[in-house]
């Protein structure tokens, strides 16, 4: 399922310091409530990925624990809106390159300026939105294995039409169960600090899995 909507972008203009004027969408879609596969199954407790923790270090007021539980936030058409802007805007707005290239390290997660990969990516798009009123327990950094068997990372916003994903590959957020990738872990809502499985293998799901760099 594909949502491309274009209404309120003013505020996230405001918030974002841009316009973008005329970088919305022509077409309207709001998801449907599906029975089946709506939101992705927690298996138990996983291993964060070396690079979010060395993140956390570095970071520590970016993955406070709020004492919060698991959120399924209620949306509008404005609010997919607002999501649909920041991921089309942040997507635009940095250019993919390696940590190697970058950073001169295999693997290290920043909030970007102009560049980054795969989780530096979701982490400047985790901040936008958590700018614009969206409970940090919805927004979820998520480690997958793409098409190719390949790391990547992705943030997992969770609502209450199931579990949709953010992505640097692609402006269009849609349903966990729709995009082709592999599912290993993500982050607890209760604790960013905390990671929770997605795979039944415990070898995989436990790994350190480093976050893809290509767009």
């Amino acid at each position: 399922m594909k949502i491309k909507t274009a209404v309120g972008a003013a505020l996230l203009g405001l918030l974002l310091g841009t316009s973008v004027a005329g970088a919305t969408g022509n077409s309207k879609e709001v998801p449907r409530k599906e029975p089946k596969s709506s939101y992705a199954t927690i298996y138990g407790k996983a291993l964060p990925p070396v690079g979010f923790v060395n993140f956390c270090a570095r970071n520590p007021e970016e993955c406070k624990a709020t004492g919060g539980r698991a959120q399924k936030l209620a949306m509008s058409p404005e609010r997919w809106n607002l999501i649909y802007q920041v991921n089309t805007y942040v997507n635009g707005k940095i250019a993919p390159v390696s940590d190697q290239d970058l950073y001169g390290e295999p693997e290290y997660w920043a909030i970007p300026t102009d560049a980054g990969d795969c989780e530096d990516y979701l982490l400047l798009k985790k901040r936008y939105l958590e700018g614009l009123g969206f409970s940090s327990a919805a927004l979820l950094i998520t480690v997958v294995l793409d098409e190719k068997n390949e790391g990547h990372a992705v943030l997992t916003v969770t609502t209450d039409e199931g579990d949709f994903i953010l992505d640097n590959r692609r402006n269009e957020i849609r349903r966990w169960a729709d995009v082709d990738y592999t599912y290993l872990k993500r982050q607890s809502p209760r604790d960013p600090r905390a990671w929770v499985s997605l795979a039944k293998s415990k070898t995989i799901a436990s790994g350190i899995v480093a976050g893809g760099t290509e767009k």
